[in-house]
């Protein structure tokens, strides 16, 4: 088949968006994240003199940082839309955010979608699989304290013991509130054929729009930052004991991603924008922590029925192109995630030129020193 002279120009026309947009993203990177790191070695006698003052600051750079990573997508047309609950109601306490895992976009999407949720991003704390540690925001995420798990069966208990030694050192040391986790331990398409033979052989609901849930970590995050009154059981937790003016963990934030034909975007896609401008859609039901049960079997039970809920709000979405109504009302209402253009070029302004100022002082030290 004869390929048209449109066809070629509008060929052309994405390649040629799709790297310019990729040597953005490099510059971007190679300035944003040098800066951030000599801005907090530089602050390092404030860590020691005021630490609270420390990691406010530092909050404010990782959610400018992240905020750098929105304005990929969101300049690119991929745009948000939030259903359920209004989470912005709780951006001040603690919650944990259970997301359904599909690509490396979902980090992408929820970085945007959390940008205008209050104090949430520059206090959040992240578990991700280890293998972003060796990429190139590691050092970033290194550094803010978030939690790099290893997976498989022989590394899991280890893991755990080291999530709950982490969370004690770091969680509210650096006053963090939300932590956010992806209780299925890897993408959809990579876990659904294993989730599914399991599902069979214990006699549980069938799925195709997420895996079963894991529970160790979610386990772990309950019993070490819930308050000791919480679900009638001591928490377990050093940290709460030592952070008496904490009320400890108060929320669990079911979130559910769900994109249009159930094709998610990647990171690649992401960064070189070369699909079609779409809407990804993300719903919220908070739970009181309160509620949600502390022994293993019933926890166990609970967090399934969250994903198999997900299954259900994810088939709906992908047979009417939205979200059911809750439970008693007859519309479902939606909300369009917005982020000022203004804002993002003031943050990447903000990052070339301190990029420019630090390439400027070390010019200057080279030529004092030599």
């Amino acid at each position: 088949m004869a390929v048209t002279l449109e066809q070629a120009q509008r060929v052309g026309y994405t390649c040629l968006k799709a790297l310019l947009r990729f040597a953005f993203m490099v510059a971007n990177n190679l300035v944003a994240i040098p800066s951030y790191v000599l801005y907090l070695i530089v602050l390092q006698p404030l860590r020691i003199l005021d630490s609270k003052s420390f990691w406010y600051i530092e909050g404010v750079l990782f959610k400018w940082l992240l905020a750098m990573v929105a304005s990929w997508g969101w300049w690119a047309g991929y745009t948000v839309v939030e259903w359920g609950d209004d989470v912005k109601a709780v951006s001040e306490d603690e919650a944990m955010v259970l997301v359904n895992h599909q690509a490396t976009g979902d980090v992408c999407t929820l970085m945007m979608c959390l940008q205008d949720k209050g104090t949430v991003v520059r206090q959040m704390m992240w578990l991700m699989d280890h293998i972003f540690k060796y990429t190139n925001f590691g050092i970033v995420s290194l550094i803010h304290g978030d939690f790099f798990i290893r997976q498989g069966r022989t590394h899991r208990d280890q893991q755990l013991v080291l999530l709950k030694d982490h969370l004690e050192k770091y969680y509210r040391s650096r006053n963090r509130k939300w932590i956010v986790l992806f209780p299925e331990g890897g993408f959809l398409r990579k876990r659904r054929e294993t989730s599914q033979a399991f599902a069979k052989k214990n006699n549980l609901p069938f799925l195709k729009h997420v895996t079963l849930p894991r529970l160790g970590a979610t386990q772990v995050i309950l019993k070490t930052l819930v308050a000791p009154q919480e679900n009638g059981t001591p928490s377990g937790g050093d940290a709460v004991r030592k952070e008496s003016k904490s009320k400890g963990l108060q929320w669990v934030i079911d979130t559910t991603i769900a994109y249009p034909k159930a094709e998610p975007i990647d990171i690649q896609t992401w960064i070189l924008g070369y699909r079609q401008p779409t809407v990804t859609h993300v719903h919220y039901r908070i739970f009181p922590v309160k509620d949600v049960p502390a022994e293993p079997e019933a926890l166990t039970n609970w967090l399934y029925q969250r994903f198999i809920e997900k299954e259900d709000l994810l088939t709906h979405f992908y047979e009417t192109g939205a979200f059911p109504p809750p439970q008693g009302q007859t519309k479902a209402i939606s909300r369009e995630m917005t982020l000022s253009n203004l804002w993002l070029v003031a943050i990447q302004s903000f990052a070339f030129l301190s990029g420019g100022m630090w390439y400027c002082l070390f010019q200057y030290l080279y030529h004092c020193l030599f």
